[in-house]
């Protein structure tokens, strides 16, 4: 059965936002031993390797099936487990620090998703010491979600083949067909990838039939306020891009704001700009849902008042967060009523 998990959160916008740059120690391999993830028995796609990936700084040739895989990026552990491989080393986002595995991605994780079994080795969330990394003996670092820069980008490169987001995706805004599509190929399973995806936006399309009141529909993601800003994310966020599938639309003039970013923030003055058919809060804790209620600026939007408003949170929170072939199926299913009611 699933974990249960704690409400809460801490934004996972803050957490990308905010996150310091990863040092940029030259990095040194050694021998990896302890309790590192055993890998999976070989599901490699005839004809696979060697690979060359494109990506924004460049391509990466991953010459032969990766058996020890870093997941650099916040959320990159779910398209990886996607493909039956259990990676060695997972970044911390949030949660509990001692499971960084969610509940639609346990069985995929297996015995490595228990809490606290020390069979993954948990990066830290701001600052990833390369040779920490280096120290993992890793022969592939999946970075599609970690919004590295190019130096560190090349810094890691020089431990592992790394991949990271598309040339055509901001940082944090790759969506999860090409996430997918990318680690597909990365791990050596490229059919397998088209087969995961297809399925998937399958069960998005039977939710778009089933429920003609989202089409068209202006949706305006955001969460607590910042130091007296509010934040929106804009149709380039993956977070953004399941209200989007579903048949939604974002206000062109928010991504304008925020000048081609995964995200943005308004002033209390120009709060209104926020305004939609539905506004979707991003809480991770009751104190920030409280705060979120609480704000006289956002209790006087017309949308708030007319009660077109949904909290995201708990599981739903964190399933928005990661926008994944496994968590998407999750939240289509837990998530979608609530949008419904409010738009109903």
């Amino acid at each position: 059965m699933p974990r249960s998990r704690s409400l809460a959160r801490r934004t996972l916008t803050g957490v990308l936002a905010l996150a310091v740059p990863v040092s940029l120690l030259a990095a040194c391999g050694s021998d990896a031993e302890g309790d590192a993830a055993a890998a999976p028995s070989s599901s490699e796609e005839s004809g696979a390797f060697p690979v060359t990936i494109e990506h924004a700084y460049g391509a990466t040739e991953i010459p032969e099936e990766p058996i020890r895989v870093v997941s650099l990026g916040y959320t990159e552990q779910d398209a990886i487990l996607a493909f039956d491989v259990v990676p060695v080393a997972v970044r911390y986002a949030f949660g509990p620090e001692d499971d960084v595995f969610f509940p639609w991605a346990d069985e995929a994780a297996g015995d490595a998703g228990i809490a606290g079994a020390g069979e993954v080795e948990i990066l830290p969330r701001n600052e990833v010491d390369p040779e920490a990394v280096a120290a993992l003996d890793p022969d592939l670092i999946m970075a599609v979600t970690a919004g590295l820069t190019e130096d560190e980008y090349e810094t890691f490169s020089q431990i592992a083949p790394t991949v990271v987001q598309p040339a055509e995706y901001t940082a944090f805004g790759t969506p999860w067909q090409e996430q997918t599509r990318v680690t597909g190929q990365a791990l050596g399973q490229p059919e397998r990838a088209e087969e995961r995806i297809a399925d998937v936006e399958a069960q998005i399309e039977q939710v778009r039939a089933d429920h003609p009141e989202f089409a068209g529909k202006t949706v305006t993601l955001s969460g607590p306020a910042y130091e007296g800003e509010y934040p929106f994310h804009t149709s380039a966020d993956t977070r953004t891009q399941f209200f989007l599938d579903l048949g939604m639309t974002v206000d062109p003039a928010l991504d304008a704001v925020a000048d081609s970013e995964f995200y943005g923030t308004v002033s209390r003055e120009e709060a209104r700009m926020l305004e939609a058919d539905l506004i979707v809060f991003q809480s991770g804790s009751d104190a920030e849902r409280a705060g979120i209620e609480g704000d006289p600026v956002l209790s006087g939007l017309q949308t708030v008042t007319d009660g077109r408003v949904v909290f995201a949170e708990g599981a739903d929170y964190d399933a928005l967060q990661f926008a994944s072939a496994l968590s998407l199926p999750y939240l289509l299913e837990s998530f979608v009523p609530e949008l419904s009611a409010a738009l109903g």
